[in-house]
């Protein structure tokens, strides 16, 4: 059986301000959620650093419970008024999903600074987030999905 893990509302709400914190002299200038996950994380960060410029993007790299081969990209917003800009996301797990994303949009837009910032993540992943708060060490049920 696979451990879990319930992360609430309160401890979500403190490491939203303990990730705001980390990320508030950094002047980014727009923030992309990842959907769906990230898309809580973003919204509040958004609001902690003033941010209005917020954007979604899509990542698909399961059909139910079928792995991909490769993760498909879609929803890219227009970025190209700006020079550096926070990716959010609920956990990078395997890192395939921000791997490439980050890699979509750096091609489309080279000239942009992009950060990532997650709550959870795993020292295995293959990209690590530049703001994080916890190493996931079993399987994290977030409030939004369960409650």
């Amino acid at each position: 059986m696979i451990e879990k893990y319930y992360y609430g509302y309160d401890e979500f709400r403190v490491d939203v301000n303990q990730i705001a914190s980390k990320v508030k002299n950094e002047n980014f200038e727009a923030i992309i959620g990842i959907a769906r996950g990230g898309l809580l994380l973003t919204q509040f960060l958004a609001i902690k650093l003033n941010l209005r410029d917020v954007f979604t993007i899509n990542s698909i790299l399961y059909d139910d419970m079928t792995k991909k081969e490769s993760g498909v990209v879609f929803n890219i917003p227009d970025l190209s008024n700006y020079k550096k800009v926070l990716i959010a996301d609920d956990i990078v797990d395997s890192g395939e999903t921000m791997k490439n994303i980050l890699e979509v949009l750096q091609e489309k837009f080279p000239n942009i600074e992009f950060k990532i910032a997650s709550l959870f993540y795993k020292k295995t992943a293959l990209i690590q987030p530049d703001f994080m708060e916890k190493e996931a060490t079993a399987w994290v049920d977030f409030f939004w999905e369960v409650d």
